[in-house]
């Protein structure tokens, strides 16, 4: 699908942490290979260190800590809150939804819009659409968009594979009208077809959690996982990201009448850096337009890592500044999409430890 938003902006990107930080070394003996082979890892992939949340710890911990730092420095004020969209894919609950604890904890107002939203990797690209559309029904109010995971707590840490690279965390993004905006080009492609490249087998209505889900397993490819946990075809991911998102990144340069040089920032996101790497090669841009650090400093954020990159690696440029940016993001479902859109002259753009 392609669509056109006029007249919306980003105004502040909170990055809310949990408080642990976990090194690679540290972790070399859960898996079940040689500890030297492992430790290659470290360089071809860009693994050094990732945020993991306590195992009391939930999604809406992290909104919550991070939704009340903001109403108490006065960066978002209650009253201005039109929407709340939680996009994620590690509720707390079946029900209620992440978005409606948060607005019961954060004691919002009764008129405030709750919304959940189930996807991953390309979570923020579609938490961006729902709020723009939004917007159109509310001129006068901000969507406060949230993407949250503990997706460690979904992956076996002894699945070389996934556990290096998960990262827990949270951002919120503050959306809103300005008529003065420059447009924002969107497109995006979903194919259910090769959604068991990125699995949990268990624990929906397919296949309920039991004594048998836990039961670890080594599967053929020297990691164990149970089916409780996800499981990831890094082949068939890493074909597909190089396959397919090149092509419909040109697609959307070409559809908001850009070329490759005219955009100052390529917000991927975070896979892993070597995946990165190839991918930057593959669409012909340079690398150092292209930040490839979140997985070092933070793990695989899901839905998250866009946000999180621009923190990270943007937050004193676009407080006083406006860059021509291209969001793309890839992954479960899978899914694939791209995003042009003007960023800059933010409220705030910065990261906060929670203690989850």
């Amino acid at each position: 699908m392609r669509a056109i938003f006029q007249g919306k902006k980003i105004t502040g990107i909170l990055s809310v942490l949990p408080e642990n930080e976990v090194f690679f070394e540290d972790e070399v003996e859960n898996y079940n290979f040689p500890s030297q082979q492992t430790m290659r890892l470290k360089k071809i992939m860009g693994y050094e260190k990732h945020r993991i949340s306590k195992s009391t710890s939930a999604s809406s911990d992290l909104c919550v800590f991070g939704l009340n730092d903001l109403l108490r420095k006065e960066l978002i004020l209650k009253e201005d809150i039109g929407a709340i969209i939680v996009v994620t894919i590690t509720p707390d609950h079946f029900v209620p939804h992440v978005s409606n604890i948060v607005q019961g904890k954060c004691e919002l107002p009764l008129d405030v819009l709750c919304m959940d939203i189930s996807q991953g990797c390309t979570g923020f690209l579609l938490g961006l659409m729902q709020a723009f559309l939004l917007l159109d029904i509310m001129p006068n109010k901000k969507v406060l968009l949230m993407n949250v995971d503990v997706l460690s707590q979904k992956v076996s840490k002894q699945d070389r594979n996934s556990y290096p690279l998960i990262g827990d965390a949270a951002t919120i993004t503050i959306v809103e009208n300005d008529r003065l905006a420059r447009d924002i080009y969107f497109n995006l492609y979903m194919d259910g077809t090769r959604g068991d490249s990125l699995i949990i087998p268990a624990g929906g209505s397919r296949l309920a959690c039991s004594e048998q889900t836990v039961q670890m397993q080594d599967d053929g490819d020297g990691n164990l996982r149970c089916l409780d946990n996800l499981k990831m075809d890094g082949t068939s991911v890493f074909n597909f990201v190089q396959t397919d998102v090149p092509p419909m990144l040109c697609e959307t340069l070409d559809y908001a009448g850009l070329k490759k040089e005219d955009i100052d920032w390529y917000l991927f996101h975070q896979p892993n850096k070597f995946m990165l790497q190839k991918l930057a090669e593959r669409i012909g841009i340079p690398r150092e337009k292209v930040f490839m650090n979140i997985v070092e400093n933070y793990g695989n954020t899901s839905g998250a890592t866009i946000p999180m990159a621009i923190v990270h690696n943007l937050s004193n440029e676009l407080l006083s500044n406006k860059r021509l940016c291209c969001l793309s993001a890839f992954g479960a479902g899978l899914s694939w999409g791209a995003m042009t859109m003007e960023l800059g002259d933010l409220d705030f753009c910065e990261t906060i430890i929670s203690n989850f």
